[in-house]
């Protein structure tokens, strides 16, 4: 089997402009094929706040009302789905932006929760790998912004870090699938404020310790999930770590790896 690298982009980095060239130099000079996921940055609160419009969080997580989806969709999907796309071609990567909407790539349903509306929020039903492997088959590098769409023609606002793992765990029947997950921090970290208490590997085990000892923070922890899950659906292998040292990452000298062992 051939191999695939599927790697998620997210954090402050999509804010940093230094910092996101230097990763996607890093990227695009990957020689084996891959897919970039994306996350939105600050832009779209900042956007929403010039705008007069109120952004509304329940328990953390934002609440996607419509004019929000306006938002998201224009910003995701449109200048920094194309600022990326932009920045990878003049880096000799030949790229060809998307959302989840786009060639059907990803089918999603608005949440159902019993007890919150998260308004326009999607999650995933099933993701179509055929338009990605033909993308990729031709020489094209697919970079996918996280909005989806329903059977009705309904935009969604979707998490770019479950749309990674969807991706790795449907492209791995027909590659050998590396998923990285790449933000700002060195990796899953003992003391959230220290980046030199990276945990070189978790397995299932050792992450329900660390649950138990509260040792990791909860924005880490659907994360992780997210990575078990793609080991448990034939995903080669996940990693989680710092967006500048990508090359380290692949080559495992970095970041945490998350392993059945």
């Amino acid at each position: 089997m051939e191999n695939l690298y599927v790697i998620k982009i997210g954090g402050h980095i999509i804010d940093e402009d230094e910092k996101l060239s230097s990763f996607l130099k890093d990227f695009a000079q990957i020689p084996e094929k891959k897919i970039l996921i994306h996350g939105g940055g600050k832009l779209a609160t900042k956007l929403a706040d010039q705008l007069g419009i109120q952004q509304k969080l329940i328990d953390g997580r934002r609440i996607t009302d419509i004019e929000t989806l306006k938002i998201v969709t224009m910003v995701y999907a449109g200048y920094v789905n194309k600022n990326i796309v932009a920045r990878l071609q003049s880096q000799k990567c030949n790229t060809i932006g998307l959302s989840g909407a786009d060639a059907n790539i990803i089918q999603a349903h608005k949440r159902i929760h019993p007890t919150t509306d998260y308004g326009f929020v999607g999650d995933i039903d099933a993701v179509n790998a055929e338009p990605l492997t033909q993308f990729i088959n031709s020489g094209l590098t697919p970079v996918i912004a996280p909005i989806t769409c329903d059977d009705k023609g309904q935009l969604l606002n979707t998490n770019a870090d479950t749309i990674a793992q969807e991706i790795a765990k449907a492209m791995s029947k027909h590659y050998a699938v590396q998923l990285i997950y790449s933000f700002e921090k060195s990796g899953v970290l003992l003391d959230a404020s220290d980046d030199a208490t990276v945990i070189p590997s978790i397995n299932q085990l050792y992450y329900s310790t660390l649950k138990e000892e509260k040792k990791i923070f909860a924005g880490m922890i659907p994360k992780i999930d997210n990575a078990f899950a793609a080991l448990n659906s034939g995903v080669r292998e996940v990693i989680i770590g710092k967006a500048e040292e990508l090359h380290n990452l692949i080559n495992h000298s970095a970041g945490t790896k998350i392993t059945h062992e």
